[in-house]
């Protein structure tokens, strides 16, 4: 059992036999009453997003987790497919299941899948990945006052605001948890 006070973003515990996963958190201290703790939680395995607030000191689950490397095959329609690296099973992922985590996909990336009591549950990106830019907004010469930036759509369909040189073909840098431009590739 751990304290509702430690949970932070990316944390997984369990709550009334679900798991969740926090995706946002706040403390918040109210003048004469106690402190509550208020998190967006997801749920791994139905993919829904709820908010919840607990009176400080209230205690949930933690989990143990299991780890293991796989490589992103494809995708169909309900599902994302995985292969172990060292058993060469493969393994499937509900689209919901993967929340935010499909924009960040290219075929072969390597990452770490992560299990309980032998049910996937949820992926863990690398930091970075980089993706090529398949439309790029035109950039005009004279934009360059307060380092101007424009949108642009990756070989994954995730918009990022990027500087004005980068154009349609570019290999870009994106960090998965904030999807902000790093660098060009």
């Amino acid at each position: 059992m751990i304290g509702v006070e430690q949970l932070r973003k990316g944390v997984i515990f369990e709550l009334d036999g679900e798991l969740y996963k926090v995706l946002d958190y706040e403390h918040r201290k109210m003048a004469r009453g106690s402190a509550t703790i208020r998190v967006k939680i997801r749920n791994l395995r139905s993919g829904a997003t709820i908010e919840k607030t607990f009176p400080n000191g209230a205690r949930v689950q933690d989990v143990r987790l299991d780890h293991a490397k796989v490589q992103y095959l494809y995708h169909d329609d309900a599902f994302y497919y995985f292969m172990d690296n060292q058993t060469y099973e493969q393994v499937m992922l509900k689209t919901e299941q993967l929340g935010d985590g499909v924009k960040y996909l290219t075929d072969g990336l390597e990452i770490k899948l992560e299990t309980y009591q032998g049910e996937p549950i949820n992926i863990e990106l690398p930091s970075t990945v980089d993706l090529k830019v398949v439309e790029a907004e035109p950039g005009f010469a004279g934009d360059t006052a307060n380092a101007p930036t424009k949108w642009c759509t990756t070989e994954t369909g995730l918009r990022v605001q990027v500087p004005l040189f980068v154009e349609e073909g570019d290999i870009i840098r994106v960090n998965t948890e904030t999807g902000a431009y790093i660098t060009r590739v």
